[in-house]
């Protein structure tokens, strides 16, 4: 017999969420109490649910009270699963089936502009964040998780990776500071994540652990397809280390830069500027160009300021930065086309493809546009400005180059 655990959320404010509260008995057989706002027209259905997994784990003797608010059934799974995990100390896992499409891979080179942070804990804000389109959706288990809840958090983004639809934004997680973290790892890099955040990152050590345990538990699972890593720079030491962090993994897709905690270790306050933290933003972008991947700027946190964010973005497209952090939907518009190419990029772009492709026609060596030489270099950059033009909201559909 256990004392009674609780598991999940409830109260006037909260929506597609339930709580949990089981207590094991020794004998007595299994008596549910259910609440639910939905309860006419899948009380029976909800029922059956809980009975499923209770009979899966094993109990034969237990008091649950369910409080719903309108819980999804991944939802409920996973809250019970905590209530359970609690109650007895079982590492078995119950797992939702897993839609088709949340098995998709990603690539390396794809475009980051925009992602979008939701808590780990709150399924309200993870259901339809897809229909927003950002590049990515950022189940965050870190800072939004307190960290009594953590375990349940894992277990509901775990669900989340194979029952909530992404629209085709990417789907990422940004994990707990090390070593925290590495049990993380094991709860979701088996359902198919895409990128995995690395947060307060400092040493390649740090990447080069992740990028262990990553391998150890795709193939423990029996899984093949690469999860990249976005290591977040948020230390005057990780500034120092920013190239060393770039290419301390083939993993590794961008650094990302997370300035609150930056101004901090800095001593200083976060002005709506940037200009105390200019050198370092500098630095991580140049250590990513280096190394061939893409630098990503902070999260603006005033959701209702558009001019500052605006301003904001063609700071950071200005420093070489290819995308930012959004912490509310309103944000991911201006984001992709503030980093949208211009009209003018748009038009060189496609002189210097279309004097390329003339020169190889021709067989000459040597490239130009008007008086300036054409090198392999600017060529590329070229076919990504093509290549974003074509992608983003309210651009001409230019065909992508290759």
């Amino acid at each position: 017999m256990s004392k009674p655990v609780v598991a999940g959320n409830h109260g006037d404010k909260t929506r597609s969420d339930c709580r949990v509260t089981l207590e094991i008995k020794k004998s007595g057989g299994l008596l549910l109490n259910l609440q639910s706002k939905v309860a006419s027209m899948y009380g029976e259905d909800l029922k059956k649910q809980i009975h499923d997994i209770i009979s899966y784990f094993d109990i034969q003797h237990a008091k649950i009270a369910i409080e719903d608010s309108g819980a999804l059934p991944f939802v409920i799974a996973a809250r019970m699963e905590a209530a359970i995990r609690a109650a007895t100390n079982t590492v078995r896992e119950y797992l939702p089936g897993m839609l088709p499409g949340n098995q998709d891979e990603t690539t390396a080179g794809r475009f980051r502009c925009s992602r979008l942070y939701l808590p780990g804990n709150k399924p309200s804000m993870m259901i339809n964040a897809g229909i927003h389109h950002p590049d990515g959706i950022i189940l965050d288990l870190e800072d939004s998780v307190a960290p009594g809840r953590k375990m349940e958090a894992r277990l509901l983004v775990r669900n989340a990776l194979r029952r909530v639809r992404f629209y085709g934004s990417e789907r990422m997680v940004r994990i707990n500071q090390l070593p925290l973290g590495l049990e993380d790892l094991e709860m979701v890099v088996p359902h198919h994540v895409q990128v995995i955040l690395l947060p307060k990152c400092e040493t390649k050590e740090q990447v080069m652990q992740v990028d262990e345990t990553i391998r150890l538990t795709l193939e423990k699972a029996g899984l093949t397809h690469t999860v990249y890593l976005m290591p977040i720079i948020e230390s005057c030491l990780g500034v120092e280390h920013a190239f060393e962090l770039a290419t301390s993994s083939e993993r590794v897709i961008a650094l990302a830069v997370g300035l609150e905690d930056l101004a901090a270790d800095l001593g200083v306050e976060r002005t709506e500027g940037g200009t105390e933290s200019l050198f370092a933003r500098m630095r991580i972008v140049n250590a990513c160009k280096a190394a061939g991947i893409q630098p990503i700027d902070s999260v603006y946190s005033d959701v209702a300021n558009q001019e500052g964010l605006n301003n904001t973005v063609q700071r950071s497209k200005s420093l070489g930065f290819e995308g930012m952090g959004c912490i509310h939907p309103r944000q991911i518009g201006p984001i992709q086309r503030g980093f949208a190419p211009s009209a003018d990029e748009i038009e060189k772009a496609e002189k210097i493809v279309a004097a390329y492709r003339e020169a190889e026609e021709k067989g000459l060596g040597v490239v130009a546009l008007g008086s300036k030489m054409i090198d392999a270099p600017v060529v590329k950059r070229a076919h990504k400005i093509l290549e974003m033009a074509g992608r983003m909201p309210g651009m001409d559909n230019h065909e992508k180059e290759s």
